[in-house]
């Protein structure tokens, strides 16, 4: 399986994961600076501010505090709206404590961007595109509809109008900027979490296939000589009952049912034994391992041993690490997905690397996408030409993004390229014209005959279960 069906959590479904004790929280820490920014403004430097009126539209903050600490759970996690309701109600409490405060002409009119900024960070996109136009709306009000900020001696404080109306351009700037801005960063690093996570669960899988395998096959070596038993003594009861067919019969019965034991076991360890030997394979039996779901699907699979180095016969035996096979898996899928008629999978080794490259004979790697393979979630919604090159592939755009960050997780380095270029950095045949892969290990790090990841050979260890 190439690539995980994963349902990626969209912004509204995100919105969702906001605890109401955290705005709580924050709308107790800007009721503490507005006090503080409205009592040095008057008592240090004198200016005549509508006390009464500032107090009562801070007042309703604290209100609405306390009504939703005493009404619901610290625990309670707001809905979408909810949030956005919230999110909307300091920016209009903001608005109007800056209309009776000066408009533009106080500086701290910069503040209404931060409701704009947390809805592009924590909410969809329609309700940052709700706010952020409710706060453009709300700084043009403010620039011409606003209470002057009068000094102790009734002077006027106003900065002359260009510089009101440079304010209003970089406040409206900054929303538009720095709202798409944070929404592009907290979309990016919401796919990479959404993706890694996926990653994981791949790569868990695996790991519990491999895990199932080996008690699979711990339990067929322990019951062989059981089974052997029966199998010789119920033999010989044949032999002895010739003379009563109907006891005969049964110990016949018995010794069908040995085999299909065995069978069964047999059947059941094939993925996997927890082996000190088969915890290490030759190269090229990993390669075909990692190719076995793919052989049946109407494509050629053709293993090759590029030249090497070192004497081509000796290939190096590698770590049969879950990892490694699932991503060599999700880049082989990807080839079969794709090619006409063919792929190829092609090692080379030397001293100090081990080299893999996977071709095919298909479209290649879209020019404009190469430059992105291994992001995630490259693909949002598949076409109908899609439907019909790639009928059997469902997915999130995944495959390549898990495939590269196992396979970067086991020390290997990847790079992509097609052989339609007309300076391919590889020298693909024409007949290998689609999609290359290169996977380079060094060698060191998946080698299991020598080096630190050298697997012992020697009596087995326990299952742990």
């Amino acid at each position: 399986m190439a690539e995980t069906k994963f349902d990626v959590l969209k912004g509204q479904e995100r919105g969702n994961w906001i605890k109401l004790r955290t705005i709580i929280l924050l709308r107790w820490a800007a009721i503490a600076g507005q006090l503080t920014a409205i009592f040095v403004a008057e008592r240090m430097f004198g200016l005549q501010l509508e006390l009464s009126l500032c107090l009562l539209v801070i007042s309703v903050s604290v209100l609405g505090n306390l009504v939703a600490m005493f009404i619901f759970p610290e625990s309670k996690r707001l809905t979408e709206n909810e949030n956005l309701l919230m999110v909307l109600f300091d920016l209009l409490q903001l608005s109007l404590l800056l209309y009776l405060t000066g408009g533009l002409h106080n500086p701290f009119s910069i503040l209404i961007l931060a409701p704009v900024i947390v809805s592009a960070s924590a909410l969809s996109l329609r309700s940052t595109i709700f706010l952020g136009m409710t706060a453009i709306l709300a700084v043009t009000l403010l620039a011409e509809f606003h209470l002057p900020l009068k000094t102790a001696d009734d002077h006027v404080l106003r900065v002359p109008d260009i510089f009101v109306f440079g304010n209003w351009i970089a406040t409206v700037i900054a929303v538009i900027f720095l709202g798409a801005y944070s929404r592009r960063v907290t979309v990016e690093m919401h796919a990479m979490s959404d993706a890694l996570q996926a990653t994981y669960m791949a790569l868990s899988r695996e790991q519990k296939l491999t895990d199932i395998g080996g008690v699979v096959a711990a339990a067929a070596h322990e019951l062989g000589t059981p089974l052997a038993t029966i199998k010789l003594t119920s033999s010989e009861l044949i032999e002895d009952l010739e003379d009563q067919p109907e006891l005969q019969e049964d110990a016949r019965l018995i010794r069908e049912q040995a085999d299909r034991c065995r069978d069964i076991l047999h059947s059941m360890g094939q993925a996997g034994k927890d082996d000190l030997h088969l915890r290490q394979a030759p190269l090229m039996a990993v390669l075909r391992e990692a190719a076995e779901p793919h052989m049946d699907r109407g494509k050629l699979i053709h293993f090759d041993q590029a030249s090497a180095e070192l004497d081509p016969t000796t290939q190096p035996s590698i770590l049969r690490r879950p990892e490694i096979i699932h991503g060599m898996r999700n880049l082989i899928q990807n080839g079969v997905d794709f090619a006409a008629r063919n792929v190829w999978i092609e090692a080379g080794w030397s001293n100090d690397t081990i080299c893999v490259r996977i071709m095919d004979d298909g479209r290649g790697f879209p020019p404009h996408l190469i430059g992105r393979i291994g992001d995630p979630f490259m693909r949002r919604k598949r076409s109908q030409a899609d439907d019909t090159k790639r009928p059997e592939y469902e997915g999130m755009g995944l495959g390549l993004f898990i495939a590269k960050t196992l396979l970067e997780r086991s020390g290997a380095e990847l790079s992509f390229a097609n052989g339609r270029d007309p300076h391919p950095p590889y020298n693909a045949d024409s007949e290998r014209c689609g999609a290359i892969v290169e996977v380079v290990w060094p060698r060191r790090e998946i080698d299991a005959e020598s080096g630190e990841n050298a697997v012992p050979i020697g009596k087995n260890r326990p299952l742990e279960v």
